[in-house]
C-alpha cells in the first residue's frame, strides 16, 4: 500500500505542475497577443481551453492519488488550489472558476470506488464545473461536467490438468471513459487456502495484450478446493488505480 500511495502522490504532484505551465504559458501568449486582435482572439480561445485542460489534469492526477491510497478528500483540496491559482495569476480582470463535485450515490465528494468481487471494477471522479473571465472587453462563461472513470472488467475460465491442477485463463478489460484504454501496470492474483498468491514464470505465467484494451493472463497452478477465485489490479497509463475479483468458471 506504501508503494502506491507514493506512486499516486507523484502523478498528482505532475499533474499539478503540467497545469500550471500549461496555465502560466497561456497568460504570457494572451499578453504577447495584445498587439494584434485576430491573435488576441486565438490567444484568448487557447486560455479558455487551458482552463479546461488544466482542471481535467487536476482531476486526473486527484483521483489517481485517491485510487492509490490517498486522502478521500483529496480532489476538493485539489480543486480549491487550482481555482485559486487561476484567480490569483490573471491580472487583466476576473477570472473565476466554480466548480461542485457529485455527492449523490454512488459518489461521495464527487469520488466512487467500487472494486467488486463480481468481475467489475471502477475508479471515478465526477464534477461539474463553470468558468467566466472577465476584463479587457471580454466576457465569457463556459460550463460542462467532468467525469473520469477508469474501469476494469474481468471473466476468468479453468481447465483440469488433473486432480488438483488446472489451468486458468483471465480476460482483463480496460476502459477510460468507456472507451478501450491502455493498462500500465497489471498483477494477476489467485487464492488458496486463504491466501492471495501472484502467478509467475514458475506457474507458466503469460500476459497477452491484443491492442485494444483487453488482456488475456494464464497460469497453472494446484487449487485443493473446487472453487477458483481470481483478482486482476491494474494501473492505467494515467496512474489509475483499479481491481476486480472473479470466480473463474471450469470449462
Amino acid at each position: 500500500m506504501r508503494q502506491r500511495a507514493n506512486s499516486g502522490q507523484i502523478l498528482l504532484i505532475a499533474a499539478f505542475i503540467m497545469a500550471s505551465l500549461l496555465l502560466s504559458a497561456q497568460i504570457y501568449i494572451l499578453e504577447v497577443g495584445k498587439t494584434s486582435e485576430e491573435v488576441e482572439l486565438d490567444s484568448l480561445s487557447d486560455f479558455i481551453l487551458s482552463i479546461r485542460l488544466g482542471s481535467e489534469n487536476v482531476v486526473i492526477g486527484s483521483l489517481a492519488n485517491i485510487s492509490n491510497g490517498g486522502a478521500s478528500d483529496t480532489l476538493e483540496l485539489n480543486l480549491e488550489k487550482w481555482a485559486s491559482l487561476i484567480r490569483d495569476q490573471y491580472l487583466y480582470g476576473k477570472n473565476v472558476l466554480n466548480y461542485t463535485l457529485r455527492d449523490t450515490a454512488p459518489y461521495s465528494s464527487g469520488i466512487w470506488l467500487n472494486w467488486g468481487v463480481n468481475g467489475h471494477g471502477f475508479s471515478s471522479a465526477y464534477g461539474s464545473f463553470s468558468h467566466r473571465l472577465s476584463g479587457r472587453e471580454t466576457d465569457v462563461y463556459q460550463s460542462y461536467t467532468m467525469n473520469i472513470t477508469t474501469t476494469l472488467l474481468i471473466t476468468s475460465t479453468n481447465r483440469r490438468l488433473n486432480e488438483n491442477t488446472r489451468q486458468v485463463n483471465v480476460t482483463i478489460n480496460v476502459l477510460n471513459e468507456a472507451e478501450p484504454a491502455t493498462a500500465g501496470q497489471i498483477t494477476i492474483y489467485y487464492l488458496v487456502s486463504n491466501n492471495w498468491l501472484i502467478p509467475d514464470e514458475t506457474n507458466n505465467y503469460t500476459l497477452l495484450n491484443y491492442g485494444n484494451g483487453t488482456y488475456l493472463a494464464s497460469f497453472i497452478a494446484a487449487f485443493p478446493a473446487e472453487s477458483v477465485e481470481v483478482s486482476a489490479h491494474i494501473m492505467d497509463y494515467r496512474g489509475i488505480y483499479v481491481q476486480a475479483n472473479a470466480t473463474s468458471i471450469e470449462i
